[in-house]
């Protein structure tokens, strides 16, 4: 790409981020450095997502890649797609502000992160868009799987209607937490239109069990299952999904409208149904597990939380290379490249480290010079 074309596209994502982001709250959370640990990895994703973006294309095409995506069980989806984009342009606007970006290795690095996410992003989404937002908020990567879950989908009795919902506030509350505070664990997609004018929400979930992430690994042994997909039909309610992959509902509260339901382990691209007789173990097993994964975190020291936090934000480009099958030849270490700015940068809390409200569509993310 040329400069003229980085920057078409960084207008593209200012526009669309700047409404993202303003959608988001700038809490801070109690209990994990939340603002520290973005600002640290999206420095380590300007610095270094172009190498290793060079390493995973060589591997495997990007188009293959993303196709990838429209597989079950796997991480490829509308907010890794997000982030691969989005993250090194966060880190760049850092670096901005510390006077530390040259515009022609700047222009450089754009490109390389550009066109492999722009070429990802049309194969995965399969209709010439590259984000949700182009859609309208219609995404459906297993629209060729939906035959086979309506199949096991089974209608919702009212006195099962408080185990469904407690079951799926359970297992978002814990993803919550094991991907420190992001909802990047659980991802939307749909609406997938019905023969009956009912819509299909389907919410894949990641890394339920242990997993790269090194706190995982004995907090949650006892969980059953890697990866799972919930399926919600929905009867007399509406909804769209949004590029973090988050459905906004109409109306809010969904919940009294699913009128059919099914849970599924997808770990290794399987589809496997969950019996509605297991559902009071596995809450239970979650339960237990997010207790102590809780005291885990609670137990770190301030810079071991944003470290795992900026694990969390960088290794979003990792599903790419599994896919590509070299995920474990690259070094995903953080912090790494970004030491030098690091001591400033913990130290970041809540709105400091800025909001779109200051800001403008225009200007999220600057032209190049």
């Amino acid at each position: 790409m040329n400069k003229a074309d980085v920057n078409a596209w960084v207008r593209y994502h200012s526009e669309i981020s700047f409404r993202l982001t303003a959608q988001r709250t700038a809490l801070e959370s109690a209990l994990i450095p939340v603002s520290a640990y973005i600002l640290i990895a999206c420095v380590e994703c300007y610095r270094r997502y172009p190498a290793l973006i060079g390493d995973i294309a060589s591997a495997m095409p990007p188009e293959q890649i993303g196709t990838t995506g429209r597989d079950l069980g796997n991480e490829i989806d509308l907010v890794r797609l997000w982030g691969v984009a989005n993250f090194p342009l966060v880190g760049r606007k850092i670096l901005q502000a510390a006077g530390m970006v040259d515009p022609d290795d700047d222009a450089a690095r754009l490109s390389t992160n550009f066109e492999f996410w722009n070429r990802a992003a049309t194969s995965y989404h399969g209709n010439g868009n590259v984000q949700a937002h182009d859609n309208g908020g219609i995404v459906t990567p297993f629209a060729d799987h939906v035959d086979e879950i309506m199949s096991y989908c089974i209608p919702v009795r009212d006195d099962e209607r408080a185990t469904v919902s407690r079951l799926n506030a359970l297992l978002t509350s814990y993803l919550f937490l094991m991907w420190f505070d992001t909802r990047s664990g659980y991802q939307d997609s749909g609406p997938y239109e019905l023969p009956d004018g009912k819509f299909l929400l389907l919410r894949a979930m990641h890394k339920l069990g242990p997993s790269d992430f090194p706190w995982s690994g004995d907090v949650a042994r006892d969980i059953p299952y890697g990866d799972m997909l919930a399926a919600f039909v929905l009867d007399g309610a509406s909804f769209s999904v949004t590029d973090f992959g988050t459905s906004l509902t109409d109306p809010d509260d969904y919940l009294p409208h699913v009128s059919h339901f099914a849970l599924f382990d997808t770990t290794g691209a399987m589809l496997r149904p969950v019996e509605r007789s297991e559902f009071d173990d596995l809450r239970a097993t979650v339960k237990a597990t997010q207790k102590d994964l809780y005291r885990r975190i609670a137990a770190m020291e301030h810079r071991e939380k944003i470290d795992a936090g900026a694990y969390v934000y960088f290794s979003f480009l990792r599903p790419f290379a599994v896919a590509a099958g070299n995920a474990d030849a690259l070094d995903w270490t953080v912090p790494r490249d970004s030491l030098d700015l690091y001591p400033f940068l913990e130290l970041v809390k809540g709105d400091e480290a800025g909001t779109a409200s200051q800001e403008t569509p225009e200007t999220y993310y600057l032209q190049i010079p």
